[in-house]
């Protein structure tokens, strides 16, 4: 029987943590003298033992299908680059016993017959360790890299994602339990009706044909998502097992936790079965002042004066090189007319003149320049403070239902999550709220409780071959 928290009366929820290769924005201090490659295997190498030995749930690696570009020109201020997620993916599988490995991958860009056999092809070498973060993309500059050629309409990227999902499912499923029965004597490999065809023809796909691969201990690879409008939060609802959130505020995490919560139920599935894990960093210091003098000195590091003008370009849409970083916001407004001066990264606002407003009341309100106010609005660290206390706010979240865990992202490339593991992870262990040792031969989805998804073959015909 689980213990009991004294405050809320309610079982004390185990932490649950994945860890955020640093990536190509500016959270990753690149310019650090103690900053290693993006892309050497050494780093990738580094960065999941690391997190193995902090008992992560999970390691995790986000994706970009073209390099970003701000005003004509290959954006450079951030780290430019990265292998494909996969090859990597599978290269960590060799070098790692328990750790579950998530990686993001488009559901507009891809077909589901071919990669749903990559991931499981994943899920069966690791013993039951993949997990796919399904990204839906809408943007012509990402589309042009590909023989679709343009986009998908916004309102179509949830269609899509949700067929791509299910029909991927039904491929997965299309081998029985004991399907391999590899009975020499007999000279038979497989067991009678081993394998259901997938007939599928939908809005968006049409797939014939059979998986190629038997279940991995897990059955499914773990389906991860980061959506967040409300069509966001219904198809995790219907069909994720984690929510990649941005919600990091307590009562902001909570009022989106028991929005999402609630949509999983209305779904018939079980509350506990959809994991809330928003997106963190922190700062770490033998003392709260120590701490807040570091992460006041990372977040220059990662707001350099060049960084602030393209953030605020971004928002302003028009060439603003001219102003000095370190001066007022600039004399002019920005351009409506929907034009971007970037392009592969999220514009940061869709109402620019209401954020503009915002923003040059907060920089008057707080006498900021151009490169304080963009720290202010985009660099704040989520927990910096000693170890005790970084622990001590993880578990309030967790406990206060406004996350079941967190994805931790460090700063530096390899090294960032090194002092998390070593510092912070024990605090947590000693509050009995995070594990020790990994379950022997635990899948992601045991790592993670949550259960299997029930086969969903309402809008596909599946025979038995």
């Amino acid at each position: 029987m689980s213990a009991t928290n004294p405050t809320t009366g309610k079982p004390i929820k185990q932490v649950h943590l994945a860890a955020h290769f640093p990536g190509v924005n500016n959270t990753t201090v690149w310019s650090d003298p103690a900053s290693g490659s993006q892309i050497d295997f050494d780093s990738f190498e580094h960065f999941a033992k690391t997190a193995e030995r902090g008992r992560f749930d999970y390691l995790f690696l986000a994706e970009g299908l073209r390099l970003r570009e701000h005003r004509g020109h290959i954006h450079d201020l951030d780290v430019v680059g990265r292998p494909n997620t996969l090859a990597i993916l599978a290269a960590v599988a060799a070098i790692t016993e328990h750790i579950g490995l998530v990686g993001t991958l488009s559901s507009t860009f891809n077909e589901p017959y071919e990669l749903a056999r990559q991931l499981q092809t994943l899920d069966v070498l690791s013993g039951g360790r993949a997990g796919w973060n399904v990204v839906t993309t809408s943007d012509a500059f990402t589309g042009a890299n590909f023989r679709r050629g343009g986009f998908l309409d916004y309102a179509d990227r949830y269609l899509r994602s949700s067929e791509f999902i299910a029909t991927a499912r039904e491929l997965w499923d299309s081998w029985a339990d004991g399907a391999v029965v590899a009975d020499k004597a007999a000279g038979r490999f497989l067991a009678d009706d081993a394998l259901g065809l997938v007939d599928h023809h939908g809005p968006q796909f049409d797939v014939t044909g059979y998986g190629t691969l038997p279940h991995s201990p897990q059955g499914h690879p773990v389906i991860v998502q980061a959506g967040d409008s409300s069509d966001g939060r219904d198809f995790a609802a219907r069909d994720a097992e984690v929510i990649f959130s941005r919600h990091s505020e307590f009562e902001d995490g909570q009022a989106f936790y028991a929005d999402v919560k609630a949509r999983v139920e209305a779904n018939g599935r079980d509350r506990d079965d959809l994991k809330i894990l928003p997106a963190v960093t922190f700062v770490l210091g033998d003392t709260a002042e120590e701490a807040e003098e570091r992460s006041r000195f990372i977040q220059h590091q990662q707001v350099s004066p060049q960084t602030a003008i393209a953030f605020l370009e971004q928002v302003w849409g028009r060439d603003l090189t001219a102003y000095d970083p370190e001066g007022p916001l600039p004399d002019v407004e920005p351009d409506l007319s929907g034009a971007s001066v970037t392009r592969g990264r999220v514009r940061h606002d869709r109402d620019v003149a209401a954020t503009a407003r915002q923003w040059r009341e907060l920089a008057e309100a707080e006498n900021l320049s151009i490169r304080e106010l963009v720290i202010r609005v985009s660099g704040r660290h989520s927990f910096v403070g000693t170890p005790q206390h970084v622990a001590e706010e993880i578990n309030r979240y967790v406990q206060g239902d406004a996350s079941d865990g967190f994805v931790v992202v460090g700063h530096l490339s390899p090294t960032g999550l090194d002092e998390f593991a070593d510092r912070v992870i024990p605090e947590l262990q000693e509050r009995g709220v995070f594990r020790t040792e990994y379950p022997e031969g635990a899948t992601l989805r045991e790592l993670l409780g949550v259960k299997p998804p029930v086969a969903q073959a309402a809008d596909l015909v599946t025979s038995s071959s």
